[in-house]
């Protein structure tokens, strides 16, 4: 449980990453305001995927050397991320920012943000990383939508198209299925022939 989690945890933490975040523990450094600021720049810059600069112009960061604040703040995204990439509890996230100097505290101030964050952080994670999907398949069958009025019967043709697809790691994945209608299919053909122009040109270069 726990304690298998917390070494994996503590294992994932490299010795800078400790050294920064030993250094975001100590109050000489970074006071109870400076810490929290930088703890919340850290999740967002990770939530919004930019660096969050305006956050570290902070007033209450202002004293601090801008090299420190950023190793400092790089530290704490990753201890983040890995967290996030554990699941980790916060048993076990305790330990290991106690194994870091961090009082309790700060602790409980880091847990309370992550807990806050952990969903989005979780559903960032699940994506990053991931390829493509490949098409191994195209099927298609046609279908005619009868629209009725009182003197006239439309038809409309449409085709009812299936990608089948597998991700990169050779798992099956469910079919892509969708309505076009005609002009709709001339249309991404031609789109499709032109990407594969313009794949030609380029492996010709």
């Amino acid at each position: 449980g726990v304690s298998k989690v917390t070494a994996r945890l503590t294992m994932e933490l490299s010795e800078p990453v400790q050294s920064g975040l030993q250094r975001l523990a100590d109050p000489g450094c970074f006071s109870p305001r400076a810490y929290a600021v930088l703890l919340q720049a850290a999740f967002r810059s990770l939530l919004s995927g930019q660096a969050d600069q305006a956050a570290l112009d902070h007033p209450d960061l202002e004293h601090i050397d801008p090299a420190v604040l950023k190793y400092c703040h790089a530290a704490a995204a990753t201890c983040i991320v890995e967290a996030g990439k554990h699941r980790a509890e916060r048993a076990a996230i305790s330990t290991c920012l106690e194994d870091c100097k961090f009082d309790r505290e700060r602790i409980e101030q880091f847990c309370t943000e992550y807990q806050k964050n952990k969903d989005s952080l979780e559903i960032l994670l699940g994506s990053v990383g991931r390829c493509p999907l490949h098409i191994t398949d195209v099927s298609w069958r046609l279908e005619y939508q009868i629209k009725t009025n009182q003197l006239h019967k439309n038809y409309h043709p449409a085709y009812l198209m299936t990608l089948n697809v597998e991700s990169s790691d050779s798992r099956s994945h469910p079919d892509l299925n969708f309505s076009c209608s005609m002009e709709q299919l001339q249309d991404l053909v031609g789109k499709l022939k032109d990407a594969a122009k313009s794949l030609e040109r380029t492996t010709q270069l």
